[in-house]
C-alpha cells in the first residue's frame, strides 16, 4: 500500500503545519456555516484533505453525498471524452452542445440538488486555475443564484488565475509549504512504524525533505522509494520530474539565443502543467543550483520573483526574465 494513502490525514488534528488555517476551517464546521472559499497553496500541503475534513465535520456519514468534487483540469484538458467516460456525468452530458455549455449545465445541476439533512451542500472545484474565463463568469451567476443551498470551494495552486468576480465572493486561505523540521519529524514517525530497523538515516531524511521543497506528499513518496528499493538511492534521479527537465530545457534555449523556444516552454509549464509563475521560478531555481552557478541568474530570479507579486500579467514577467538572461548572461 502506498504510504501517502496509508498516512493520509483522517481528521483536522492530523494535518501538519497549517494550524491557523485549520483553526478557521474547524470553526466554520463547528458553526455549520461555510462561506465560499478559495484554498490555495503549493502541492502536497494539505488543501484537498482539509476540504474533505470540513465535509466530514459538516455532514457526518452523508459527507460524500453532500460534497461534489469536480476536477477542472481533467474536464477542460480531455473535454467531451472525459464527460463521456465518467459515469457521474453520463445522465447529464449533452453531446450536441459545446464544452462550456456542458460545464455550465453540470455546475447548475449539482448546485441545484437538494442537500441531504443539511442546509447547504459543497461543490469543490479542484485545480480551479484550469477554468477558462468564460467558465468562471458562468460560475459567478451560479454562485449568486444558489448561494442559499450551495457553497463553492476552489482549490488551486495558482489563485491569480481566478477572475476578480470569483475572488471577491470567496474567503481566501493559503496553505504554506511544510516547514522542514515538521516534515522530518513526520517522516521519522512513519519510519518508526514501517521500518524500525532504521533504513534511512537523518542525513538521508534531510535530503529528501530539502528535495521536496515543502511538499509533504512528495517527501513521503520519496521516503517509501528509498526504504523499499533495495538499492542505493539516487535522490537526484528519483526527485527529477518532467517539469524539472522542461526547466532545464528553458535554460538551454536561452543559452542558445532561442527566445521563442524558451518562452514557449515557459508558457507550456503554466498552461499545460498548471504551474503558477512562482512554481515555474522554483523549478528554474532547482536547475540553477545544479547546473548554473552564476550570481547574475540568481539575481534575475530574485527580481522576477518580486515583480510577480506586484504585477497583473505573470507571462510578461517570465518572458522578460528570459530576455534578461539572454542579454546579460548568455549573450
Amino acid at each position: 500500500m502506498l504510504w501517502i494513502e496509508k498516512y493520509r490525514p483522517a481528521g483536522f488534528e492530523e494535518i501538519i503545519g497549517q494550524e491557523r488555517v485549520v483553526q478557521h476551517l474547524k470553526s466554520f464546521a463547528s458553526a455549520r456555516s461555510l462561506p465560499h472559499l478559495i484554498i490555495s497553496g503549493p502541492h502536497g500541503t494539505g488543501k484537498s484533505v482539509a476540504v474533505e475534513c470540513v465535509a466530514r465535520e459538516l455532514y457526518g456519514e452523508n459527507w460524500a453525498g453532500n460534497c461534489t468534487v469536480i476536477h477542472a483540469s481533467d474536464l477542460f484538458l480531455l473535454g467531451k471524452k472525459y464527460l463521456e467516460d465518467d459515469e457521474r456525468y453520463a445522465h447529464i452530458y449533452r453531446k450536441d452542445e459545446s464544452m462550456i455549455n456542458n460545464f455550465k449545465h453540470i455546475i447548475r445541476w449539482y448546485a441545484s440538488l437538494r442537500p441531504l439533512d443539511a442546509p447547504f451542500k459543497m461543490v469543490v472545484i479542484d485545480d480551479a486555475s484550469a477554468l477558462t474565463r468564460d467558465a468562471q463568469s458562468s460560475l459567478r451567476r451560479t454562485m449568486e443564484r444558489y448561494s442559499q443551498t450551495c457553497r463553492f470551494v476552489f482549490c488551486t495552486t495558482h489563485p491569480a488565475a481566478l477572475i476578480p468576480a470569483i475572488a471577491s465572493r470567496c474567503i481566501p486561505f493559503f496553505f504554506g509549504p511544510i516547514a522542514p523540521e515538521l516534515a522530518q519529524a513526520h517522516l521519522r514517525a512513519i519510519l518508526d512504524k514501517e521500518r524500525p530497523d532504521g533504513c534511512c538515516n537523518d542525513d538521508e531524511i534531510d535530503l529528501i525533505v530539502q528535495a521536496s521543497g515543502g511538499d509533504l506528499r512528495k517527501s513521503v513518496m520519496l521516503l517509501q522509494v528509498a526504504s523499499e528499493s533495495g538499492v542505493p538511492f539516487d535522490l537526484a534521479k528519483a526527485g527529477e520530474s518532467e517539469v524539472t527537465m522542461i526547466a532545464a530545457a528553458i535554460y538551454l534555449a536561452i543559452a542558445s539565443g532561442d527566445g521563442v523556444s524558451a518562452n514557449r516552454r515557459i508558457e507550456s509549464l503554466m498552461i499545460e502543467y498548471g504551474l503558477s509563475a512562482g512554481e515555474v521560478l522554483a523549478e528554474l531555481r532547482k536547475v540553477l543550483k545544479r547546473e548554473y552557478n552564476d550570481p547574475r541568474v540568481a539575481s534575475a530570479l530574485a527580481d522576477t520573483d518580486y515583480l510577480i507579486g506586484h504585477c497583473n500579467n505573470e507571462y510578461i514577467q517570465l518572458n522578460a526574465f528570459a530576455a534578461r538572461l539572454m542579454d546579460e548572461v548568455f549573450r
